[in-house]
C-alpha cells in the first residue's frame, strides 16, 4: 500500500486518467473528489461490498424460469 501525505488542493495521480483530489480537511474527515473516465467504476468500499453479496447471492440462486401458455388458450377477436 502507498500512504501519502496531501494537503487541500493538492492531487494524486492514478495511472494517466484517474486524479484524486484533497477537496478538504475539517476534524478526522477528509473530502476527496475522484476525477476518472465514466468506464471506471469509483464506489465507496461498503457499496463495493454490499454489490459483491448481491452478485454472489444472485449466482447462487436458481434461476426463475416462467410458464408460457402457447396454446389451448381462448382469445378475444378484435
Amino acid at each position: 500500500m502507498l500512504i501519502l501525505s496531501r494537503k487541500v488542493n493538492e492531487k494524486v495521480m492514478i495511472g494517466d486518467e484517474i486524479t484524486v483530489s484533497i477537496i478538504e480537511v475539517r476534524g478526522d474527515q477528509v473530502r476527496i473528489g475522484i476525477d476518472a473516465p465514466k468506464k471506471v467504476k469509483v464506489f465507496r468500499q461498503e457499496v463495493f461490498d454490499a454489490i459483491k453479496a448481491e452478485n454472489k447471492a444472485a449466482s447462487a440462486s436458481a434461476p426463475v424460469i416462467p410458464q408460457l401458455d402457447f396454446g389451448g388458450a381462448s382469445r378475444e377477436k378484435i
